[in-house]
């Protein structure tokens, strides 16, 4: 008997989670970006609309990132000019620099992110920056957006772990993050772009930041599932404190600078959880799971979700 047949998930209340998650659905623009064939606008116009038919209320849509770079999100104008904004829906972009707030402001945004990297490495290859001097580029940038009343969130990379530098200490990962806040950002996510946190380090992480005067209600978590983490780590972060979750339909996407990062935390799978757990989301499992396998079949090849595959048998 397979689980739609049992009706799982059952109900089983765990002490010390928050009573209401907020799901960043990032798919649209992390979890496409590492496509290697252009998917059609007219496709990611209506994921995004069958995205906010779910319930989702925070939908990150595309990138205003040089097209040289990532060629996927070329058609950032031409998407968001498309795009039906629901009332109640958060559309946010993500903005490298200054002349991708110019496009951005253009396009009518109101929500942007900007990212940045704990270590050195990855910012030199990332943003062509070093550690330090990516905030120097980064404020001009956050002066602008603010004075525009445009909400301001930050990512900061490598925060578990760097593919070149190894390990990243706790005191490296909460001073980047801390510089990013302190520069006027609402809300700050910690990315675990190559999927390798235990929980551990995640209890850790927050703890440090607990430590330096910012609590979770600052902080979000986005993990990718390369070693199959990923829930693990969210329920840590649960129980920590953090109620804003990053993650992507289908378990989409990938790190393009990154070659050993795979899939994000799928949406489906951290719903089913929730839902078990009893932790309003707000979001219909059945229509995202529907609307996974619709983009699977657009994109020619299933989905990596646990959760789709089981109930879209």
């Amino acid at each position: 008997m397979g689980a739609r047949e049992l009706g799982l998930p059952q109900h089983a209340p765990a002490s010390g989670l928050p009573s209401r998650v907020t799901i960043w659905e990032v798919g649209p623009r992390d979890g496409l970006q590492n496509e290697k064939a252009v998917v059609p606008v007219e496709v990611k116009v209506e994921f995004l609309d069958r995205l906010a038919g779910t319930g989702l209320t925070v939908l990150e849509a595309t990138s205003f990132v040089s097209p040289k770079w990532v060629p996927q999100l070329a058609d950032a104008e031409e998407l968001l000019g498309k795009l039906e904004r629901r009332p109640g829906v958060r559309y946010p972009v993500l903005v490298p620099n200054g002349r991708g707030l110019e496009r951005a402001l253009v396009a009518g945004c109101t929500d942007i992110a900007i990212f940045a990297s704990a270590t050195e490495t990855f910012a030199r290859r990332n943003l062509n920056s070093g550690l330090d001097a990516q905030f120097d580029m980064f404020t001009p940038v956050m002066v602008s957006a603010r004075d525009a009343g445009l909400d301001v969130r930050g990512y900061l990379s490598m925060c578990f772990g760097d593919p070149w530098e190894g390990p990243v200490p706790y005191g490296q990962v909460v001073a980047a993050g801390k510089r990013l806040l302190d520069l006027g950002c609402s809300r700050l996510s910690l990315g675990d772009t190559i999927g390798a946190a235990t929980t551990g380090q995640v209890e850790g992480l927050l703890m440090a930041f607990a430590d330096a005067g910012i609590g979770p209600e600052r902080l979000a978590v986005h993990f990718h599932d390369t070693y199959g983490q990923a829930l693990a780590n969210t329920l840590t972060a649960l129980r920590c404190g953090v109620s804003t979750v990053d993650s992507s339909a289908g378990g989409l996407g990938g790190c393009p600078y990154a070659e050993s990062a795979t899939g994000n935390l799928a949406t489906e799978d951290l719903l089913w959880m929730l839902e078990g757990l009893g932790v309003e989301t707000g979001v219909n499992l059945d229509e995202l799971v529907a609307t996974s396998v619709w983009l699977a079949e657009r994109l020619g090849r299933p989905s990596p979700s646990r959760v789709v595959n089981a109930l879209a048998r």
